[in-house]
Order: C-alpha cells, then structure tokens, then sequence
C-alpha cells in the first residue's frame, strides 16, 4: 500500500504550474457546449506473384470514430466522450480475423469551488470498456479444457469493465490533469463459461471491487504537428492493495497535412485477475482522418 502511496503522491506533484497561473485565461473561455469528433481510416496491402524471394498476401484496415461533449459552467464542468475502433486483418488464404475492437464510454463531472476546492476540484467520474466483436484464440485453449483452436476468449459485454469514482481533480494547465479517489470496479462476463478467464466465478456475472483509483493524464503537442496523448489508471482494491491493477496508454499522432497522418498507440494492461503477465499492444497506423464536427 505504500508504494501505492508514492506513486500517486508524485503523480499528483509532478505537474509544477499552479490554477492560480492560468485562472484568468481560464475566466476567458466561453460558457456552454464545445464538441469535436475524428474519425479515421488506415488499410495496408501486400501482394505477391511468382515472386522468388517468398512473401504473404496480407490486406489489413482499420476503423475508428471519437467524440467528447463539453458543457462549462461558472462552477461546473461535464465532459462526456467515447472511442471506438474496429479492424481485421486477412493474411494469405486465412479468413479474416479481428486485429483491433474496443468501446470506451466516459463521463465526469467537475465542481469548482473556492479555497481548497479550486485548486481540488471535486469529481464523479465513470467510465465503461468493452468490445464489438467475438475474439477467439487461435493457439490454444486457455481454460487447458483440450478443445481445438480457435476457441472463443471474449464477446460483447464479455468482458466489460465498469468504474465509478469521486474524489478530487487538480489540472494546473490545458495539458496535465491528475485525479485521486475512491472507486468502484465492476468485471462482467456475460458468457458464463469464459468467466474463469477474468477472474469472475461461473455462477456469478459481475466481480465487484472497491478501493482507490487514480487516473494521471498528459495531452500535449510535443513538437509541431506531433501530438502526444497519455492516460495512466490505477485501481487499488481494499481486499488487495499490493497489486493494484494498471491501465497504460500511449498515442502518438503525427499531421502529415490536413487530412493525412501517423498514428502510433501503446498500451500496457496488468490485471492479476486476468493475467500474472502485463499485457502489451502496439499499432502502427498510416490514415486519413477527417473531422465531422
């Protein structure tokens, strides 16, 4: 619990700027909605013909839409948002198999108070994670059951992750924002035999945690045109706060013109319930992407 402690303590004073810099630019900023929304599309293609050297026909595209609602008023702030992406990928004479899914739903809402509380804002958040499409292992059954691969590992609501948390938010700038609090943590498997993979029991549906939850955010253009963008989340349940749960991601996006760009994502997921090993994922993308609001 102490290195827990630690961690978040330098988070929370890592950024060094205080509210009380950027309060009058911050009076400047108009009341009301703000909305934005990217989409973008990236595929790749190799083909191969009497060709000596050897090679794999591969076709690969990838799909994703972003959102995020803002309403500002002179005491509260509400910022609603979701991301979802959806690829596959066909190689050689396989079928085509799913090489990105997620839905990811959030929600907060932010209180501005005086004193104390308007450098620590009080906040609700939530936030919900789950996927479009069946995903299936193709080398081996993980549950060591002996059937024959693919053998499906997760669907629709198969898993999802739900949290809720309230506790305070300091964000000294546009670009770093830091939030601390106690949460709750629902895993829910709807598909009862794939329960055991995400640590929920067979005759339940949700495995419900509570305990501390931080989230540490950077948004920043680093160089012009180059964009990087970082979410830390930690969820320390009461029942075992040695090993909390980590989420990581990266993304790094790179504006070739106005509607031509890189995309590089990075993302680390460590849940003992799921997996004694941190779970890694990396994308290389090259897209168009376009705005629609």
């Amino acid at each position: 619990m102490r290195r827990i402690g630690l961690v978040l303590s330098f988070a929370l004073v890592a950024a060094v700027p205080s509210r009380a810099q950027v309060s009058e630019v911050d009076s400047l900023i108009a009341l009301g909605w703000r909305y934005d929304m990217l989409g973008n599309f990236s595929a790749s293609q190799a083909g191969f013909q009497n060709w000596t050297e050897g090679g794999v026909n591969t076709f690969a595209f990838t799909t994703a839409l972003e959102g995020e609602g803002t309403h500002l008023a002179r005491r509260w702030e509400q910022t609603h948002s979701f991301s979802l992406s959806f690829g596959l990928v066909k190689q050689d004479t396989l079928d085509f198999r799913k090489a990105e899914d997620e839905i990811l739903l959030q929600s907060s809402f932010q209180y501005q108070g005086d004193g104390f509380f308007a450098t620590f804002n009080p906040t609700f958040a939530n936030e919900l994670r789950t996927q479009f499409a069946e995903g299936f292992n193709f080398e081996k059954d993980p549950l060591g059951l002996g059937r024959t691969p693919p053998v499906l590992v997760s669907a629709f609501f198969s898993p999802a992750v739900l949290v809720q948390s309230f506790g305070l938010t300091y964000d000294p700038n546009s670009w770093f924002t830091q939030r601390f609090g106690v949460g709750a943590k629902e895993t829910l498997v709807l598909i009862e035999r794939l329960r055991p993979l995400y640590g929920v029991d067979l005759d339940q549906t949700v495995r419900l945690e509570v305990g501390l939850e931080s989230l540490t955010e950077v948004d920043r253009e680093i160089f012009e045109n180059v964009r990087y963008k970082s979410s830390l989340g930690l969820f320390a349940a009461f029942n075992n706060p040695d090993v909390p749960d980590v989420l990581w991601k990266n993304a790094i996006a790179m504006k070739v013109n106005t509607w031509l760009g890189v995309n590089f994502q990075f993302v680390a997921l460590f849940d003992k319930d799921r997996s004694d090993a941190v779970q890694l994922k990396e994308v290389l993308s090259l897209g168009i992407s376009f705005a629609l609001l």
